[in-house]
């Protein structure tokens, strides 16, 4: 799951999809790869253009960036593009070599230099497999076997797949902290990049959940955005594996970890944020939800604060300002909307066995309430 794309991916709500141009996955380009490799090894020439039909049913059409071929393997390599997605992985050279594998054994996948591997459990392939995701093998085992009935021989092939520069990639990416070493992954259920979708965020959410799991945590910390994250590791002593990288989307968090075996999930977050999350909002970003100034104000008045304060609130810019007058004046606002949205989360995890606690930070990255402390 790529990071940085994750970041931009936030904007799907005012950039016109209609004029964005779709991608492929690295799936689509590694299966498209073996398809011609695999021709080329059997009769000698390669596909190029090569074409491929996705699990809907498109046919998409790759040139070919590279080939090599001698009698016990073939390689090809496509250029992924990722059409208008601001993906890491866009124009990569994907490099499939295809070989004979010994009778009986089928399809056997491998990771080439920077296709990563799986160190941790929790992921949908075991530990020691290549981050060759289910989706993509299922893709490529199917073609190979198309092929072979043509030609009528046995479908014993090693597909391994590398990536150029591939483990620089990786670093901008989520997979070191889900335990994918040495690469990127090669993914795609479809095929097709859908420019700014949350899907792939949300995708990989649920899977730092189940990482985490497979390795022994039952407190997991879902933070908005690196400077939380770094000031709930300066409080608590958490494994690496207990923080997800939950961004705006602490519904999709909530909602996944309902029927998990968990004992506590920390929200951890800015005061306007968690403000949104206080009056029930599941995605945090500032295009689909708003600081409501009204309810801030109604909170403050609950706690006292004089008709003076009041005003200078009523004249703030933004939320932290609020915060920074309410702390001037030794108001616990930050604290009161901590245990809102504590309250709200627990509506929404509807597991009464998991508690939830609420870190908030100001802009310098400090603690300014934690519901978890006595």
């Amino acid at each position: 799951m790529m990071k940085d794309e994750a970041q931009n991916n936030l904007q799907n709500n005012f950039i016109d999809r209609a004029k964005l141009r779709t991608g492929w996955t690295t799936g689509a380009c590694a299966t498209a790869a073996t398809k011609s490799a695999l021709n080329a090894l059997i009769l000698g020439n390669f596909l190029d253009p090569v074409s491929i039909t996705l699990p809907k049913g498109q046919q998409p059409s790759f040139r070919l960036a590279y080939k090599a071929l001698n009698k016990n393997w073939a390689k090809a390599g496509i250029i992924k593009d990722g059409g208008d997605d601001p993906d890491v992985t866009s124009g990569a050279l994907i490099i499939v070599k295809v070989s004979q594998n010994k009778n009986g054994e089928g399809v056997i996948f491998r990771a080439g230099k920077g296709v990563g591997t799986i160190t941790k459990p929790g992921l949908p392939l075991a530990v020691g497999e290549p981050a060759i995701n289910p989706s993509p093998r299922k893709m490529m085992c199917q073609l190979v076997k198309q092929i072979c009935q043509k030609y009528n021989i046995d479908d014993n092939f090693i597909i391994e797949i590398s990536v150029k520069d591939g483990e620089k990639i990786a670093k901008k990416t989520w997979n070191p902290r889900l335990g994918i070493r040495g690469g990127i992954s090669i993914l795609g259920t479809s095929g097709i990049v859908i420019p700014y979708s949350c899907s792939a965020w949300i995708s990989t959410i649920h899977m730092g959940v189940d990482v985490a799991l497979n390795t022994g945590q039952k407190y997991l910390v879902g933070a908005t955005g690196d400077l939380s994250e770094r000031a709930v590791k300066k409080q608590l002593d958490l494994a690496e594996e207990a923080f997800i990288d939950m961004g705006d989307f602490v519904g999709a968090l909530l909602k996944y970890a309902r029927a998990k075996p968990i004992e506590k999930i920390i929200i951890a977050g800015g005061f306007a944020k968690v403000s949104k999350l206080a009056k029930g909002a599941l995605d945090l970003h500032s295009k689909r939800s708003r600081v409501d100034f009204l309810f801030l104000i109604e909170e403050l008045k609950k706690l006292g604060a004089s008709e003076k304060i009041i005003k200078q609130v009523k004249n703030a810019n933004s939320a932290n300002q609020i915060l920074e007058i309410s702390q001037k004046e030794n108001i616990k606002l930050a604290n009161l909307i901590a245990k809102k949205a504590q309250k709200q989360a627990q509506k929404i995890v509807t597991n009464n066995k998991i508690k939830i606690d609420i870190f908030i930070i100001n802009q310098r990255g400090e603690k300014v309430a934690f519901t978890g402390e006595k």
